[in-house]
């Protein structure tokens, strides 16, 4: 391995360029990667000089991202035609990075990721899909030009994560056709897994930027249980496929009171490691459905997910996120724009997946507007109330208080 120093703060993109420069091989290769990494470490520490001006709790997921920076160090890729996608993206990431910073001075506050759930539709009927469960009014699901638009002007406010949620994303056959426009943006894409075939796949290959995250629920007992008999396999399949076509990959579970023992053994995980998946989600289940209060995690689960996870990144070559669990180092919850907001299939600006609440659409308001309208700004002012919960979300066990702030502002 190269020789990698332990520096202050780095970003998860100079992370892809250390990992892509490990797969170097040519004569006096050792030379040239340690001479690369001295520079980029100069305009790394450059950069987030930068970071020190922003907000308190920005400086938190700061260092909350500092610490998943080197879990991603621990990442091989094995593909050294990653290194020049890597170069690009550590470019547009600083310069998304001096954007963000010049809004901040501007007093327009801007989160560095989305989530955009693309559709309703989907071709599973999993138990407890939250999606489902919510009985949204669904109305036009946003058009290609308001997808692309949204995508530009995320693009002119600095925001350099985008998660493509659902329904499930694929069905949207013009997904990738939008995506590839916007090269410089991060798309981790939340899907089944089972729309998945040789054409996609080639389409992941061309776009690095678009990751699919593939969800399952652990074995195929307990994946077969919640999203159909057969889907495990099936998967087990797409899996191997992706692999063999070097693509990169991660996983997503939802983590209950009665998963959590087998998704955070040893024993479950490495053979996912070996099977090529570089990411994995543990997202804590959020009771939408009513009467699963009793699948929501312990205090005591919780607990055990965080320092099972704090394990795995220093033991296993992965990116390990726990949601929300990993907030609880950075003030709070971080909807409403303090980190994230959702946009709905129709295009509305909410606080997050689990609060289906607004007071901004798209093409009515701009993104920047929709980010400041009274409604998220009243749920960041009052982010005290929403910072104790029992676990899985704190918008959602707060849900009657977040529906008063949106009668309030609603009547301004």
């Amino acid at each position: 391995m190269i020789r990698i120093k332990k520096y202050s703060e780095k970003s998860l993109f100079n992370t892809y360029i250390l990992i892509a420069l490990d797969q170097l091989t040519f004569t006096g290769a050792e030379i040239f990667k340690n001479i690369l990494i001295d520079f980029c470490v100069l305009i790394f520490n450059f950069s987030f000089i930068l970071f020190q001006m922003n907000s308190q709790h920005i400086n938190l997921l700061n260092n909350n991202i500092k610490e998943l920076i080197w879990d991603a160090i621990k990442i091989s890729f094995r593909n050294p035609s990653f290194l020049l996608f890597a170069i690009k993206t550590w470019y547009w990431q600083n310069k998304a990075l001096r954007r963000r910073l010049a809004w901040e001075a501007k007093g327009q506050h801007v989160p560095p990721f989305l989530i955009v759930s693309l559709t309703h539709q989907c071709n599973l009927n999993c138990k407890g899909c939250y999606s489902r469960e919510q009985k949204r009014k669904e109305g036009k699901e946003m058009t290609p030009e308001t997808f692309k638009s949204l995508l530009k002007e995320a693009t002119e406010l600095g925001v350099t994560f985008i998660l493509l949620a659902g329904g499930e994303p694929l069905l949207r056959k013009d997904l990738l056709d939008i995506t590839k426009e916007f090269p410089h943006i991060i798309f981790p894409m939340f899907t089944n897994g089972l729309l998945i075939n040789a054409d996609w796949i080639m389409q992941f290959k061309k776009q690095k930027n678009v990751l699919p995250i593939i969800s399952i629920e652990g074995l195929e007992q307990e994946t077969d249980l919640r999203r159909g008999q057969g889907v495990f396999k099936q998967l087990e399949k797409t899996v191997q496929f992706i692999k063999q076509k070097s693509v990169f990959y991660g996983l997503s579970f939802t983590v209950t009171r009665k998963n959590a023992a087998l998704l955070l053994d040893t024993d479950f995980v490495e053979p996912l490691i070996n099977k090529g998946s570089r990411i994995f989600f543990f997202i804590e289940y959020i009771p939408v459905k009513e009467g699963t209060a009793s699948l929501v995690l312990t205090k005591e689960q919780r607990q055990e997910l965080n320092s099972t996870l704090a394990f795995f990144r220093k033991d296993f070559p992965g990116l390990f996120i726990a949601f929300p669990g990993d907030e609880a180092a950075l003030g709070g919850c971080l909807a409403s724009g303090r980190g994230f907001v959702h946009i709905s299939p129709e295009g509305l600006v909410e606080p997050c997946p689990f609060a289906p609440y607004s007071d901004s659409e798209l093409g009515k308001y701009s993104l920047k507007d929709a980010i400041n309208s009274p409604f998220l700004k009243k749920i960041r002012e009052q982010h005290e109330l929403l910072q104790e919960h029992n676990g899985g979300c704190a918008l959602w066990e707060n849900k009657e208080l977040v529906k008063t702030l949106l009668m309030e502002t609603s009547s301004i």
